[in-house]
């Protein structure tokens, strides 16, 4: 593997710009308030839209430190230490101790927590199964092999961007 970046295009394809297009309605659609309000209410979790994004994160690592956890979630750490304060009132997540440094903690998951994600995610994918019911199963085989190789390719690139070093000011 090279350590040299990639080359920006000076210009993207017409098929990268539709892609791109289209990721952005999807977004945007996914991210409204009214969107996240209909998702929480089939799921019968009564959590805002950080909170959900936390639980996500959570529940598909190991415990991780908030630190991390606001690194991968792209937010100020306050962010994250006001969010795991509410959801470890409500009972979603506790706080255990980081083996690799006693004086550090992880944010872990509870069972209610658990339960509380697998309804959410549940519910999304009953609502994605609804609006994808005239796509054949084949046709959504296909869309889920490419957004699995999409998102390895952007995590990828993303890998590659943070380990390159700014260049030296003289």
């Amino acid at each position: 593997m090279s350590s040299e970046p990639l080359p920006v295009p000076a210009v993207a394809s017409p098929e990268v710009i539709e892609i791109e297009r289209a990721l952005t309605r999807i977004t945007y659609l996914s991210t409204r308030a009214r969107q996240h309000d209909r998702l929480m209410a089939m799921a019968g979790v009564p959590l805002d839209r950080a909170a959900v994004a936390l639980l996500r994160q959570v529940a598909d690592s190991e415990p991780l430190r908030p630190g991390e956890l606001a690194q991968r979630l792209g937010v100020e750490a306050s962010h994250v230490t006001r969010t795991v304060q509410q959801l470890q009132r409500s009972g979603y997540v506790t706080r255990v101790p980081d083996p690799d440094d006693g004086r550090a903690q992880r944010i872990e998951l509870t069972d209610a927590g658990r339960e509380a994600i697998d309804r959410v995610r549940d519910a999304g994918a009953r609502g994605m199964q609804l609006a994808l019911s005239g796509w054949s199963a084949e046709e959504l085989g296909q869309l889920a092999t490419l957004f699995h190789r999409m998102v390895d390719d952007f995590l990828s690139y993303a890998v590659d961007e943070e380990t390159e070093q700014p260049p030296v000011s003289a």
